[in-house]
């Protein structure tokens, strides 16, 4: 009789816990935006055609307003849904947002209700010291004319910036928080973040002066004890660097991704759920298997708002341990989705502050747009006209004296102009600026002709340049390269205005300060001499748009082989 009291005593305690405990799963939505670039508004985006795969339509996509749209969808349907960065907010912005330092941006992210958000290497365009102040707020600005101007003052951003890999050098400290652990309903959702660790060479030395950027996986999987330490129930990492695959954005546990992010998917912690990636602005949604053998979902979405990324997670908080996950890739069909009435009166007083300069019309081109897509031999139409317009700037000998120009494609941030169709083939400042964001130096240096091809050559041995390996050249600048040859053999027939180069002589080149200071991995560029600052690029882009009808030169000047 004692023993059966003593059965019945404990079954009610375990009855009694059960009910104390609840369930013991939770149903988590992670909703992430790579590689925004403070793109406020909606931009052209092709999707595949549901009537015919083999075609695209063109749909006009992202923009805060039809985001907020989204979020606020996925919130009323699950609230335990939360928004995240993947890198690259700020920087190369349109001029909605880059006139005005990028803080309307940082408004709308808060706005939006922004987690938290890993560093790209465009957070790092202004300095650390301006990204510090991102965080911060403040009107301390290293660029006084922009700061402060959408606002009075600036509170920065409500959500951490994180990065496990970047160090102070002075100090041997990290430079930012590792990972950041998010209260979702019943669940601890830690976040942690890297942003790839060839940064350097990818901005300018000013932008990174002071720290060091470390292995991505071995920086992440180094903050896995003290998340698990946390009482983490799942763990997602941000990692803003990426890849590219041969299936379309929507298809769902793809296997053809290739990158340097396969690598990286492939050593991180089996802690890690899921891994949400950036930098590449490619759509995929691959599984990728990790450590153990087990694959792993490894997302990106897009570029510029076009498509946020989903990680729809069950959790098991008694586990501490996810149980099931679905990605998917959202489009943001601006005009199929609710806009967020906060988000549009923040755009609306984006524009009303920037609208006068960017609807300035300053040119009317020979075509309806030009673009930047570049043809199997490595050049674009637009490619072609940017470096010309960079020689033409720098070729007076007050200016330099420049006989060539070299253009890193990766520079080259949207189409002229970036929506079509444009019947008036017309061209604002807001489209030159969009093309052309950075406010980069053009900058003059002396070559050998043996530097120039050390240069040519090192566009085919370069993983820092990534796709964006083929610069852009000026007009008179002709080479061949042949993609059956060894690396450090692949270029030949280099000649200015119909003369071969001689390896001997010097000749005046003119690129963006961001490229003589070997960005991109153009190392050979460093060692330029006789350098000379001259125009920024967007003003000499300008002037040579507005000098006459521009229609961009179809005349092959890189010929491919094999």
């Amino acid at each position: 009789m004692k023993n059966n009291l003593l059965l019945i005593g404990a079954a009610l305690s375990l009855s009694s816990c059960s009910m104390i405990l609840g369930p013991s799963t939770v149903d988590v939505t992670v909703i992430g935006v790579n590689d925004f670039h403070g793109n406020l508004l909606p931009t052209s985006f092709r999707v595949p055609d549901p009537a015919d795969r083999t075609k695209t339509l063109t749909v006009q996509a992202g923009g805060v307003e039809a985001i907020g749209g989204i979020l606020a969808e996925a919130r009323k349907a699950n609230p335990n849904t939360v928004f995240v960065g993947v890198g690259d907010m700020t920087g190369a912005s349109p001029l909605i947002s880059g006139l005005l330092r990028d803080e309307p941006t940082i408004g709308a992210l808060n706005g939006l209700g922004m987690a938290v958000n890993v560093v790209g290497n465009h957070e790092f365009d202004y300095g650390f010291a301006e990204l510090q102040r991102y965080q911060k707020g403040g009107c301390n600005s290293n660029d006084a004319a922009k700061a402060c101007k959408f606002n009075n003052t600036f509170e920065g951003a409500k959500f951490p910036y994180i990065a496990a890999n970047v160090i102070d050098e002075k100090t041997g400290q990290p430079a930012l928080p590792a990972y950041k652990i998010v209260q979702v309903g019943s669940a601890k959702v830690a976040f942690v973040g890297a942003v790839l660790k060839d940064t350097p060479t990818v901005v300018t030395p000013a932008g990174v002066a002071g720290l060091k950027f470390e292995d991505e996986v071995k920086s992440i999987n180094a903050a896995i004890p003290a998340i698990k330490r946390m009482g983490a129930d799942a763990i997602v990492a941000l990692v803003h660097q990426g890849g590219t695959s041969g299936d379309a954005f929507d298809i769902v546990n793809c296997k053809t991704l290739t990158g340097p992010i396969v690598d990286i998917a492939k050593n991180l912690d089996p802690a890690v759920s899921a891994i949400m990636t950036g930098h590449t602005h490619r759509g995929y949604n691959c599984l990728v298997p990790g450590p153990d053998g087990k694959d792993r979902t490894v997302i990106q979405g897009d570029a510029l708002g076009h498509l946020l990324q989903r990680l729809d997670m069950t959790i098991d908080t008694r586990a501490n341990r996810v149980t099931a996950i679905r990605a998917s890739n959202v489009v943001v069909d601006a005009a199929k989705t609710p806009k967020d009435a906060a988000m549009t009166a923040l755009v609306q007083k984006a524009k009303d502050l920037t609208d006068p300069i960017s609807r300035t019309v300053i040119a009317t081109l020979g075509v309806e747009q030009i673009t930047r897509a570049a043809a199997p031999n490595g050049e674009s139409l637009l490619g072609r006209v940017i470096a010309d317009s960079q020689l033409a700037a720098a070729a007076p000998a007050t200016k330099g004296g420049a006989v060539i120009a070299f253009m890193n494609p990766g520079g080259i941030r949207a189409d002229l102009p970036v929506n079509v169709p444009n019947a008036s083939k017309q061209v604002t400042y807001g489209d030159a600026f969009t093309v052309q964001p950075f406010g980069n130096i053009l900058t003059v240096i002396t070559l050998t002709g043996a530097q120039i091809k050390a240069a040519l050559e090192q566009q085919f041995d370069n993983p820092s340049a990534g796709s964006n390996r083929l610069l852009q050249v000026s007009r008179g600048f002709t080479y061949t390269w042949d993609n059956a040859k060894a690396k450090g053999d692949k270029v030949s027939e280099i000649k200015l205005n119909g003369q071969a180069i001689d390896p001997a002589a010097s000749y005046r080149v003119v690129l963006n300060n961001f490229l003589a200071d070997g960005g991109d991995g153009f190392t050979t560029f460093a060692q330029g001499t006789n350098r000379l600052g001259g125009d920024l690029d967007i003003d000499a882009f300008r002037a040579f748009l507005t000098s006459g009808t521009v229609t961009p030169d179809t005349t092959e000047r890189i010929k491919r082989l094999n």
